[in-house]
């Protein structure tokens, strides 16, 4: 009988053993690679996000939910600001300021949310028309992939939409949304957000507040007046209006090295009554919070393994003093040292082996049950069916373990003395 065959039959002798071998050193694996799969795709989703974007600028509150919000799409605004006061930064002109992207939120259709915006907003994500076309005038809408997947929109279709991020929110059933096109997909936030133009929110919210039918027809007349600035990227159009508010600015620097462009957040947090924040800080934040409970749990995961390394080292050692006589036999039948050696190594590294594949099965697993969690709540993709580079690095760190665990009886097994253990049986 070969050294493989013989070691799995001298592992399978014992089920039990096996089972809780395997299963202990199966969780501390599972966790460590539920855990990998998590970072991995939640920072390849924050860094494909920032979009090169260098500042938001908002209304005051909390930077990280404005960040979130504005960015992500995964939170509540900080409130509001008015055009007037952000009209600076809104001037096409500016000597700081490459691109200056408004975005006017407060409203969803079946929980995606709409954002009025301008087609800059478009080339941050580098996005592409599949069908249709972007909007051009009031209530045209353009959707992204998942929108058009999820909800069944398709060109040509008529919503209403929903006050606030709920699709049980109180819906605007004055007007109605027209899908224009659709867009392919990007694997960004684009793909979960319904865009148009910020006269269109405007117009949808200014009915509700008007109270007679002269400011209706007064406020359909400067919508009306937008329709040829949307179609263009500027935000001249937006300085007519200082009147209105929008939710933030994304802003994108000429020069990200330009002194005055690094203290153009500070200046405005303090001398403004709006907020700057820099998505790169804020995230970096973020990634240190989340970085606390991930690094406990890790560190449990390393306990885990680290107690079924123990517990197969154990496993081992008892097997090995129970099979003395067995591996006196073997060396009386022509067996070297090194065999009984390797035997006993090859059986550590198979416990772990097996332990490896039941973490990797129970973490993939568990990161697709999860997946769907997220992806109800935040509309987020996550996915337990990718395989990432470090699962390569944790199979050797799994081996290293058995390697360990297995050393110290494949020693005492290698030095069994025939004469005194054949003797005492």
């Amino acid at each position: 009988m070969n050294i493989l065959k013989l070691a799995i039959k001298n592992i399978l002798k014992n089920p039990l053993n096996l089972l809780m071998s395997t299963v202990l050193f199966g969780l501390g694996v599972g966790l460590i690679t539920f855990l990998l799969l998590f970072n991995t795709q939640l920072k390849e989703k924050f860094d494909k996000n920032l979009a090169n974007i260098d500042l938001v600028v908002g209304a005051k509150g909390s930077p990280l939910q404005m960040i979130l919000c504005n960015m992500y799409h995964i939170d509540y605004p900080t409130g509001n600001i008015d055009i007037k006061d952000a009209r600076p930064i809104l001037r096409d002109d500016h000597p700081l300021i490459e691109k200056a992207i408004p975005l006017s939120l407060g409203d969803n259709y079946k929980s995606y949310r709409i954002v009025g915006t301008n087609h800059d907003f478009i080339g941050l994500y580098h996005g592409k028309i599949a069908q249709g076309q972007l909007w051009k005038k009031d209530l045209e809408v353009t959707i992204g992939s998942v929108v058009a997947l999820e909800t069944g929109l398709k060109i040509g279709d008529t919503f209403a939409s929903a006050h606030g991020f709920n699709m049980d929110d109180h819906v605007h059933d004055n007007h109605g949304f027209v899908v224009v096109g659709v867009l392919e997909g990007t694997g960004s936030v684009m793909d979960q957000l319904i865009m148009t133009n910020t006269a269109s929110i405007w117009k949808v919210h200014s009915h509700e507040e008007d109270d007679d039918d002269h400011e209706h027809d007064e406020a359909d007349h400067h919508h009306d007046q937008d329709h040829d600035h949307d179609q263009d990227n500027g935000n001249a159009h937006l300085l007519l209006h200082t009147d209105q508010q929008i939710t933030s600015v994304l802003i994108q620097y000429r020069n990200k090295t330009n002194f005055q462009a690094l203290n153009f957040g500070r200046n405005i947090n303090d001398n403004t009554e709006m907020q700057a924040a820099s998505p790169a800080i804020e995230i970096n934040r973020l990634y240190n919070m989340i970085g606390i409970g991930t690094d406990v749990l890790h560190g449990l995961a390393i306990l885990i393994a680290g107690v079924s390394a123990l517990f197969i080292f154990i496993m081992l050692f008892k097997s090995m003093r129970e099979r003395r006589y067995e591996l006196a036999i073997m060396r009386v039948l022509g067996a070297g040292r090194v065999k009984l050696f390797l035997l006993i190594i090859l059986e550590g590294l198979i416990l772990a082996l097996i332990g490896y594949a039941i973490g990797i099965l129970i973490g993939h697993l568990g990161m697709e049950l999860v997946a769907k969690f997220l992806k109800a709540d935040f509309r987020y993709s996550f996915t337990g069916m990718k395989w990432i580079p470090e699962e390569i690095y944790l199979l050797a760190a799994a081996l290293v373990l058995g390697l360990i665990a297995a050393l110290i009886p494949a020693i005492q097994a290698a030095k069994t003395d025939i004469n005194r253990t054949l003797s005492r049986k």
